[in-house]
């Protein structure tokens, strides 16, 4: 195992400690803070004082230039809660984790007021996205272009939501928080069309959820997305249930035919967490239930206590190196932490 060395830039220090999401692209690596409104870019900066590869040259894309979000860019406590990138055929993708928060107690707080905070449950809005944000190279680094294309969303989400309350599996978990094995959006990959969103929760008597949607532009305006029908009874998804050791999903990538799945503790728990492999799950022909016996473990993360849980995968290669995974993590660990605006995340060169 090695390490990849990310440097922000001193306005954007907060970034390194709440990393939900990676992709790379050529020579620059995106990341994205799940308590943030942002997405971030770094490119290659050749190595640090390690021989890690370094990312640095920091820029930051509010994602209100590029889409159309329900609450305000300065609004309080205004967050869109990305937690899946992923890059196809010139565009970036980005989800959020639709789902719903509760309230923490606070340690400055009294008992009362800490038991009354674990009552309040919270939406919002912004959470709701599935969007695209167009490519182009500009002095040879890929940068986001206007418009952006989004499935629309209100107050109480999306198409998708919307399609889901009635789903047999699901509808009754879209009231309970992601943190609590609620309805969670946790990790995107992309094949032409299609999108598979995994869910951290539910799990459902051990087995993970994934959904496959297929996200269309509108005839009329290309700023809109909308869902093709591709699920049995004329639904705009299908669900492909995998037994993950119990685990939910934290992320997603794809390579080749195949399917690279992180996985980590549905509630508020520390480990264990692996990356599974699923064959051929980038091509399925129907809805699928995959036992534990079909993935094949490829990684195993390590997770510390209270702090580095794996929330961001994406395949990573640099020059003539193999091509490996990069994980980063929320919450990152003070030893992770490099000066004051670094922060590493970790390579892991698989068995292809």
């Amino acid at each position: 195992m090695t390490a990849v060395h990310f440097k922000f830039a001193p306005a954007a220090l907060e970034c390194r400690d709440a990393l939900s999401a990676i992709v790379q692209i050529g020579d620059t690596l995106w990341v994205a803070n799940d308590e943030s409104i942002h997405l971030e870019r770094l490119s290659v900066q050749g190595s640090d004082a390690d021989g890690n590869p370094l990312y640095a040259a920091h820029t930051r894309f509010a994602l209100h230039d590029y889409l159309s979000l329900p609450v305000a860019a300065d609004a309080d406590d205004n967050e869109v809660d990305v937690e899946g990138l992923a890059y196809h055929d010139g565009y970036l993708w980005v989800v959020g984790s639709h789902s719903l928060k509760r309230k923490k107690p606070q340690s400055d707080k009294s008992t009362e007021k800490g038991i009354e905070r674990l009552v309040k449950i919270v939406p919002d809005p912004n959470r709701y996205l599935i969007a695209r944000i167009p490519l182009n190279v500009v002095d040879g680094i890929p940068t986001l272009q206007t418009p952006g294309a989004q499935l629309p969303l209100h107050t109480n989400g999306n198409a998708l939501m919307e399609a889901l309350r009635d789903d047999p599996h699901i509808k009754h978990f879209l009231k309970i928080p992601g943190k609590d094995n609620g309805f969670d959006v946790e990790g995107l990959a992309v094949i032409g069309t299609r999108l598979f969103l995994g869910l951290r929760g539910p799990v459902l008597r051990g087995w993970a959820v994934l959904l496959e949607i297929e996200c269309l532009e509108d005839d009329d305006d290309p700023t809109v997305l909308k869902l093709a029908q591709i699920g049995e009874e004329d639904r705009p998804y299908r669900k492909h249930f995998l037994q993950l050791d119990g685990l939910g999903i934290r992320d997603l990538c794809v390579q080749g035919e195949d399917l690279l799945i992180l996985a980590g503790p549905t509630m508020s728990l520390d480990g264990p967490v692996r990356v599974y492999r699923w064959q051929d799950g980038a091509k399925p022909d129907g809805e699928s239930l995959i036992p534990r016996d079909v993935l094949e473990v490829v990684a195993e993360i390590p997770h510390g206590y209270g702090d580095d849980h794996a929330e961001g995968l994406c395949l990573f290669t640099q020059g003539d190196a193999e091509t490996a995974l990069l994980v980063v993590y929320d919450n990152a660990a003070q030893g992770r932490k490099r000066g004051k605006d670094g922060v590493l995340g970790d390579v892991f060169v698989l068995n292809f």
